[in-house]
Order: C-alpha cells, then sequence, then structure tokens
C-alpha cells in the first residue's frame, strides 16, 4: 500500500519539497529571512494577530525557501506514511475527503509545520556549504594537507593536491602550488597554509615555515601602509 495511487498527492508534494532544495543548496541555505521578528517587536504579540502565528510556523526566523522545502518535504513524507498505515489498518486505503483521507491530509500539514519551524534552521545549517563556491577566496587563510606527493612552484606549470578545511568545517580538495618566491617544499602530510587563488588552483606555502613569516610579514606592511 505504501505505492497505492492513493498516495500521489503526497508523493507530489514531496517532489516539490526535493526539488525545492535543490534550489536550497545552489544558493547555499535559501534566501533572506523575512523581517518579522522586528515587526513583532514593535507589535503586542499578547493582543492576539497573525504575527505569532507566522513566528510559530517559522516565518521570519529561516529563509523562506529552505522552510517551505523542509515544510513540503516533511508534509509528502509524513502524509504517505500514514496514509499507507491507515490503510493497512483499515484493510483499504482511505478515500474519503470527510473522513480518514482528509483527517490525515490536514493533520500531516500540521504536524509538518510545526516539525519544520523546529528543524529548519539545524538544516539550513548543513546545508550551506552545498552552495559555497569552492574556487573562491573563502579557503584564504586556511589550513591544509599537502595529499600529492609534492607541491610544485606554480611557475613550473603544474599542480598538486592538497586537502583544505573550510571555514564550515568541511573537507575540500583543491589544487594548488607554491609561489615562485617559496623556499620550502611541503610534501605528503605536511601542512600548509592557503594565501592566494587563481582561476584553476591556489597557491599554498608551509605550515610554520620561512615562508610563512615572510608572508606574514609581507601583509602586515601593507596593512600598515594602508593604515
Amino acid at each position: 500500500m505504501l505505492y497505492s495511487l492513493a498516495n500521489l498527492p503526497y508523493w507530489i508534494i514531496l517532489g516539490f519539497g526535493f526539488v525545492l532544495f535543490i534550489l536550497v543548496m545552489a544558493t547555499g541555505g535559501g534566501d533572506d529571512e523575512l523581517d518579522l521578528e522586528g515587526d513583532a517587536d514593535a507589535a503586542d504579540l499578547n493582543a492576539g494577530g497573525v504575527l505569532p502565528i507566522l513566528l510559530w510556523l517559522g516565518l521570519g526566523r529561516t529563509p523562506l525557501l529552505l522552510l517551505l522545502a523542509t515544510d513540503l518535504s516533511l508534509w509528502g513524507l509524513l502524509g504517505w506514511l500514514l496514509n499507507a498505515t491507515a490503510g493497512y489498518l483499515l484493510g483499504a486505503m482511505p478515500a474519503q475527503v470527510m473522513g480518514w483521507s482528509g483527517l490525515i491530509f490536514l493533520g500531516s500539514l500540521v504536524v509538518s509545520l510545526y516539525l519544520g519551524a523546529l528543524l529548519c534552521r539545524p538544516i539550513g545549517q548543513l546545508l550551506a556549504p552545498f552552495g559555497e563556491d569552492a574556487g573562491g577566496d573563502r579557503l584564504i587563510g586556511c589550513l591544509g594537507t599537502v595529499t600529492s606527493q609534492t607541491l610544485p612552484k606554480l611557475t613550473e606549470g603544474k599542480v598538486g593536491q592538497v586537502d583544505v578545511t573550510d571555514p564550515y568545517n568541511n573537507l575540500v580538495t583543491v589544487s594548488a602550488a607554491l609561489p615562485h618566491w617559496a623556499t620550502f617544499s611541503p610534501h605528503r602530510g605536511d601542512q600548509v597554509l592557503v594565501i592566494d587563488a587563481s582561476d584553476h588552483s591556489y597557491l599554498v606555502i608551509a605550515k610554520d615555515s620561512a615562508d610563512e613569516d615572510r608572508w606574514l610579514r609581507q601583509n602586515n606592511s601593507i596593512q600598515d601602509t594602508r593604515s
């Protein structure tokens, strides 16, 4: 009964939820949050109105796209499971809108809205790294570990590989090379520091080396000049 056509509405809802989750991952966590909390602070929530209900549903606390993806996915999944369970218990799939079918449809919606408001923010934190550009500047200043045999200099026209831990604590494998002025060549297992990004690779230097000291001195000099 899990695959009965009576569950088709829940499959469609679940499918819409998955599509929205793909969009969320592509955008790194969804769109901007609606500023309902500020409106709620200005209004008297004890006087009633729709703002307390909207906040209870998660609006204004999490990105709208992520909230819709979570609510629809939960609604489709819960409705599907509850409908199939009712079919097993009753001996036939619920079909009447004014009976078990309608009750399951509305009940799963209410439960999904409540659970979605609770789970939306942690889910968003898990999905946010998927939308980050691994080729951008976000890895500059991060530490990594050499995974290739060695790292060539950029002027040699070759690159090696480095596993870098990004600001979201994700492990990212990138192509990397040493700057032309590097004096120390790290090998597999050595720690490196990402100092710059190019079109197809990153520039790295050995951690706790004379190259790192030189790079830090150069950066400090530049900052002192600007200030």
